[in-house]
């Protein structure tokens, strides 16, 4: 796996200037507005171009398909969320703390969060460039969470994450019972 670039707000095909980064930034912005309005199913890069105010071929320059921008919405939120610091906490209070926020970065919007169940099981290379972004990050936050690469056990709870986050994808947990549920097995795991 290669190294996540260094600046994590810039888009998977290409470097941007000032002004794409712009462009790209109304593109994920609209992404959420139409998925929150349309759903995911009738979601379409016309549909996101319209509502950012660019052309369709404009929002191809930087997205290969619309799993691509709803990838990106939940890569950036990922990136953008600081871990929180604890640093007088156990190991396993630290990764629960790291679970917890990642599992919960689109509870309020189901509409979202289902189009990014969805988008992220894509076949798109661009989305399994995003893919790997978002597992290099975790397991680095897990591994500064638990004080070293205790393999086994960061292991388990990158399973346990995704086993997890599936299950809300599905619609079988709510995210917030899913971050519960996460913690529950986290604090067994790491007992």
């Amino acid at each position: 796996m290669s190294a996540p670039a260094s600046n994590p707000m810039e888009a998977t095909r290409r470097r941007l200037t000032g002004k794409q980064a712009e462009t790209v930034a109304r593109l994920t912005s609209a992404a959420v507005v139409v998925v929150a309005r349309e759903g995911y199913a009738a979601t379409t890069i016309r549909l996101i171009a319209a509502e950012a105010g660019v052309g369709t071929a404009t929002a191809y320059t930087y997205f290969s398909s619309k799993d691509h921008i709803i990838a990106e919405v939940y890569w950036r939120r990922f990136a953008a969320a600081e871990p929180e610091e604890l640093p007088d906490a156990d190991a396993a209070t630290r990764a629960i703390a790291v679970l917890r926020q990642v599992s919960t970065l689109v509870a309020d919007e189901p509409a979202l969060a289902a189009a990014m169940s969805q988008a992220l099981l894509g076949e798109d290379p661009d989305v399994a460039h995003l893919r790997v972004r978002i597992g290099m990050a975790l397991h680095e936050r897990l591994v500064e969470a638990l004080g070293s690469e205790n393999t086994e056990d960061l292991e388990d709870l990158e399973l346990l994450y995704y086993g997890a986050m599936l299950q809300a994808g599905m619609g079988h947990l709510t995210y917030a019972a899913v971050a519960d549920r996460l913690e529950r097995c986290a604090r067994r795991l790491l007992g």
